[in-house]
């Protein structure tokens, strides 16, 4: 009964401790986009894995290894983004951006050896983004560019 009891807790404090991680890792995500996220698919390979996601929604390098700190981040990104597509676009436009962020950053913040997604395509959904005439019309671009990649 008392090894039971002791498992029993154990479980609870390594869920409890996942959960808490899970909220913790979107900390740093913009306020209005942290509700449009799935915080069930946040599985980070690594703790390096995580910090690099962090620098992907952020731009603060956090002492990473070859690190630019700063823009482009994907907060500034959404921002942008949200201006461009007006209060007419906002209730479609904010869950794609936010969701198109998780999406990439978790791909591109993994080691370079497994990633799917690297600086270089960072790079080119950011030109796609800025070249579309229309701020929803990019995200959706982008997202099929991305899932193209990820599906390789």
């Amino acid at each position: 009964m008392k090894a039971e009891r002791a498992r029993t807790a154990l479980l609870a404090l390594a869920l409890g401790c996942g959960l808490a991680g899970a909220v913790q890792a979107q900390d740093y995500v913009r306020a209005d986009c942290r509700a449009q996220l799935d915080p069930s698919s946040l599985r980070f390979d690594t703790s390096l894995h995580q910090r690099w996601y962090r620098r992907f929604w952020t731009g603060d390098c956090d002492h990473l290894p070859l690190c630019i700190p700063g823009s482009p981040n994907w907060n500034s990104i959404v921002g942008k983004l949200l201006v461009r597509g007006g209060p007419a676009e906002q209730a479609a436009l904010l869950p794609k951006a936010c969701r198109l962020g998780q999406m990439i950053g978790l791909e591109w913040a993994r080691d370079k050896k497994v990633r799917r997604i690297d600086t270089r395509d960072l790079h080119a959904f950011k030109g796609q983004l800025e070249a579309s005439g229309d701020a929803l019309r990019g995200v959706e671009q982008v997202e099929a560019s991305a899932r193209a990649k990820m599906a390789r």
